[in-house]
């Protein structure tokens, strides 16, 4: 089969990408659209490093082929700031110290987001069900579980009008 043009929006730009039909969308966000947040971890789904949002639910992106992306919203780690300014749980990933080398940090961050999306006050077991697709070597997940309470909190408090800004997850 012959590569086609596959029309998605990412991060609120709608963009085009030249795809065979077993090319992953991982590797056209990476290698066609330069956003190099998603990784590359195990390439078969097991280690939630590539996670992004499509169609608002996360979702390995090395395990959807970048065909089934035609038409779709794509949501990666690049777009979760706005003007510049980060989201509530990117800032509380990094006064928490919710990561230690990095290289899985993008993926959990979707999760979390995507779960903050339906959910601005998760349990503790909800936060740790979100985040049970991602694997990281490096750190234990109670910081994770911290900076996703404190993101909550942020979010919540400026959806009423109390606290600084923050936007809220789409």
């Amino acid at each position: 089969m012959a590569d086609r043009d596959i029309q998605m929006n990412v991060n609120g730009l709608a963009l085009k990408v030249n795809s065979g039909p077993g090319r992953t969308l991982l590797s056209a966000l990476r290698e066609d659209l330069g956003l190099i947040g998603a990784k590359d971890g195990c390439s078969q789904g097991d280690c939630g490093a590539c996670v992004v949002l499509l169609d608002g639910q996360a979702v390995n992106s090395c395990m959807v082929l970048a065909p089934q992306a035609q038409g779709r919203d794509i949501l990666t780690v690049e777009g979760l700031a706005e003007n510049g300014v980060l989201h509530p749980l990117q800032r509380a990933f990094g006064e928490t110290w919710a990561f230690q080398c990095g290289f899985c940090t993008p993926g959990m961050l979707m999760s979390c987001y995507a779960l903050l999306s339906s959910n601005d006050e998760p349990s503790r077991e909800e936060i740790l069900t979100a985040i049970s697709g991602n694997f990281c070597r490096c750190t234990g997940y109670q910081a994770v579980v911290k900076a996703v309470q404190q993101a909550a909190a942020e979010i919540r408090a400026s959806s009423s009008g109390d606290g600084e800004q923050g936007r809220a997850p789409a």
